[in-house]
């Protein structure tokens, strides 16, 4: 299994907004792709950044399916993200196996 874990590190004057969009818009439409078969929101607790930082992590079968996301909508949903919260965020991905 591969995930895909973003890490967002967000201003908090924003954090409710966010919150509202990857939950209600972002995280679908991801999963509509057909690329994942699950996602999580995670909060990091012991964050040593200012603001709030989460995890979203969507998993896929396999690498193929990963790559296949990678090549076709990836900078779309990249492009939203980072427009729609613009200069109110740092995100950075981070491409994970689950080992057995």
């Amino acid at each position: 299994m591969i995930i895909l874990n973003e890490t967002v590190i967000i201003d908090p004057q924003i954090q409710v907004e966010w919150l509202n969009w990857i939950k209600s818009t972002h995280m679908p439409a991801m999963m509509a792709t057909g690329y994942f078969n699950s996602y999580r929101l995670l909060e990091v607790l012991n964050s040593p950044n200012e603001g709030f930082t989460y995890c979203v992590q969507y998993t896929a079968a396999n690498m193929d399916q990963y790559e296949a996301y990678q090549n076709t909508v990836a900078q779309h949903f990249k492009n939203v993200h980072m427009q729609k919260f613009e200069n109110k965020l740092v995100l950075f991905e981070s491409i994970m196996q689950q080992l057995n």
